[in-house]
Formats: structure tokens, sequence, C-alpha cells
């Protein structure tokens, strides 16, 4: 099982819209490196959800219900989405501020790559989330 962070700013749709809805499908990603990451993903895989905009902060984890699919709304056979499903909030969101101050993530896509919007979660970056919204 892969691991993620899906980037998605809240006014839009946010993860208490996800546990209210219960699913949801990932779309509206059509950069090219966002769209090559989508492709990726499989059945099963775990994703932070990021707040961006005004939050800047991981705030809660889903689960990736299917494999990704062609956007059957978007009317072009290059878009990828794929669907998704809350399974829980994080105890305390992880903010930007505090993933760049940790030095476990010096090197990683979170910091270096910031507008990519799906991007894949190292096990021992996923892990440094987790331990940082229990503190």
């Amino acid at each position: 099982m892969a691991k993620w962070l899906l980037k998605t700013e809240p006014s839009t749709y946010s993860y208490s819209d996800l546990e209210r809805d219960k699913k949801a499908v990932w779309d509206g990603v059509t950069s090219p490196g966002g769209l090559f990451q989508i492709k990726q993903v499989k059945k099963g895989d775990a994703a932070f959800i990021y707040h961006t905009g005004d939050e800047k902060q991981v705030v809660g984890i889903a689960e990736v219900t299917t494999d990704p699919y062609i956007d059957p709304k978007a009317g072009n056979p290059k878009l990828f989405v794929f669907d998704i499903k809350p399974k829980s909030m994080l105890k305390n969101p992880v903010t930007l501020t505090q993933i760049k101050a940790d030095k476990r993530f010096k090197d990683s896509r979170v910091i270096n790559e910031q507008r990519l919007s799906v991007q894949p979660m190292p096990e021992d970056l996923w892990n440094a989330i987790l331990e940082l919204s229990s503190d």
C-alpha cells in the first residue's frame, strides 16, 4: 500500500466536506506532474489531506477506494481521477511551518515541490507527520 499527500483548497473542498459526503472523486488535477502521480495511485492506498491557502496544514487521512480512471466529466481522455473516503482526522493538524522546521523533511517533495497537488509520501515521512500530529 502506497501513501500519498493530496492538496485541496478548503474553501473549495475540505476534509470536513469529505467526512460529510462519506466519499468523493479526487478531480481537478490538470498538471502533467499531478496527472503522472494520479496514475500511480491504487485502490487501498492511504492519503493525507492537506489544506492549502491560508491553512497550509495536513488535517486528515483518506483511503483510496478506486484505481485511477478517466474523468468522465472532463471530456479529455488525458485527465484521470480516483475516488476516496475519509478515514480519520489527525489528532492535531500538522502545519507547513512544523514540516519545514523538521529536518526529516528537508529533501521532501512537501517542501521542494509545494505546487504538486498529488505527491507520494515515503513511509518515514508519513510516520513523521503522524508523530507531529500526536504531540
